[in-house]
């Protein structure tokens, strides 16, 4: 089990949009992240909420350049969480480890870069096409079919380019990602064993504070930590090989604990 801790430069993500704008004070959220137990730093300069202002490549560029050297001088693994090809290509550029694409890499003019790096993929499925999260109804038992044909569809092209299955991490998105009904994305987490079996490749899921846990507890998103670490506990003992979150900490005390509990039978 990997962790991905979430840093959003950012001026409106929906749960911590301009905290950590300022290049200091995002070094030092990375730093916390990693000493909570965050394997990878998720770094996200551009929020894709349904709400956010679209941001242009040249501005993700800038405060992504502005913390990059710091984060790998001090030996930090790290994600990009782009869907803009000028970001992916600058961010292979600069050697980073994960790229992780909420439209799962859609762009074929960008495989060739692809193909010649050694950057593992988080290619997300997303009922939207482009852009941002948008609110669409999307009937919960139609959504397995729309995930599977989607990832079909995209690893054989991914593979076709000359990209290593090996190197490929599905994500099957959450929250508005699925749909505007929590059912939905309820649906894909009690079936998430289907889809390991079906590719047998690692999958990445992304509860964090997302609105359909808020909306079945009744919480905000400042209290929205409990319900989010019960997702997270129950996705890892559902074949989830990543988990991205904003709070590290918790996620990792509650892997431990599971680990001991089951080395203890």
């Amino acid at each position: 089990m990997k962790i991905l801790g979430i840093l959003n430069i950012t001026a409106d993500s929906f749960s911590d949009g301009g905290k950590y704008l300022d290049p200091a004070a995002a070094i030092a959220h990375a730093q916390a992240l990693a000493r909570d137990g965050a394997d990878i730093i998720d770094i996200g300069a551009a929020s894709s909420n349904p709400d956010a202002a679209p941001i242009a490549p040249e501005t993700e560029i800038a405060r992504l350049a502005a913390i990059l050297p710091a984060l790998k001088q001090k030996g930090l693994s790290l994600s990009i969480d782009s869907y803009q090809p000028d970001v992916q290509r600058w961010a292979l550029a600069q050697g980073v480890e994960y790229l992780n694409d909420i439209h799962g890499f859609p762009d074929p003019s960008l495989y060739p870069a692809l193909a010649a790096s050694n950057a593992h993929l988080i290619v997300m499925h997303g009922v939207q096409t482009g852009g941002n999260a948008t609110r669409l109804d999307i009937p919960p038992e139609a959504i397995m079919d729309r995930i599977t044909h989607f990832f079909d569809t995209r690893i054989a092209a991914l593979e076709a380019a000359g990209i290593a299955r090996s190197r490929l991490i599905l994500d099957p998105g959450m929250g508005f990602f699925l749909g505007s009904n929590p059912e939905t994305s309820l649906t894909v987490l009690r079936r998430l064993p289907e889809l390991s079996a079906r590719y047998g490749l690692p999958l990445l899921v992304s509860v964090s504070r997302k609105s359909f846990l808020r909306r079945l507890a009744g919480r905000t998103v400042e209290d929205s930590g409990p319900i989010s670490l019960a997702a997270e506990l129950y996705v890892a003992g559902r074949g989830a090989a990543f988990i991205r979150t904003h709070a590290p900490g918790p996620l990792t005390d509650g892997l431990r604990l599971m680990a001991a509990l089951d080395n203890s039978r």
